[in-house]
């Protein structure tokens, strides 16, 4: 264990973060997300696995060590609902709130079509999964510089 890293932070997730840089996107999912199959595709190449804890706490963890893009426009995307896009679901308001309170701003987040979704997702440095059960619980977030 090390002094002020959140324990939901394991050595691989560490690791991980430690290696990005600026411009590299990194991937937190639920459970329902194709992760095993889209983090071959990525830089880091496997799955990292969080398990026993949900989306918005590991994004709380990760966002007090990972600062956002500034030099892009939304350095957060989702995936929109199949089906009615403008779709409200609990999770994108969950997250809205984590992310400004990070950062300390309101902070665009942008909507992708879910095979758009995962064609970024596979640009992406790495996919962490979470324990949340979802639905639509799948977040890129941009890293910017500290």
């Amino acid at each position: 264990m090390l002094k002020g890293i959140d324990p939901v932070i394991n050595a691989e997730l560490l690791y991980a973060l430690m290696l990005m840089g600026h411009g590299d996107q990194l991937v937190l999912c639920d459970v329902n997300h194709p992760a095993q199959t889209i983090a071959r595709h990525t830089t880091y190449g496997r799955l990292i696995d969080v398990s026993g804890c949900g989306l918005a706490r590991v994004a709380e963890a990760v966002l007090k060590l990972f600062p956002l893009d500034t030099f892009v426009t939304a350095p957060v995307k989702r995936m929109q609902v199949v089906d009615d896009p403008d779709a409200p679901m609990p999770i994108f308001e969950t997250m809205q709130s984590v992310v400004d309170r990070a950062e300390d701003r309101r902070v665009p987040i942008e909507a992708l079509e879910r095979f758009a979704f995962y064609e970024a997702a596979k640009k992406s440095f790495a996919i962490v999964r979470t324990s949340d059960m979802g639905p639509y619980g799948c977040f890129i977030f941009s890293k910017g510089v500290v």
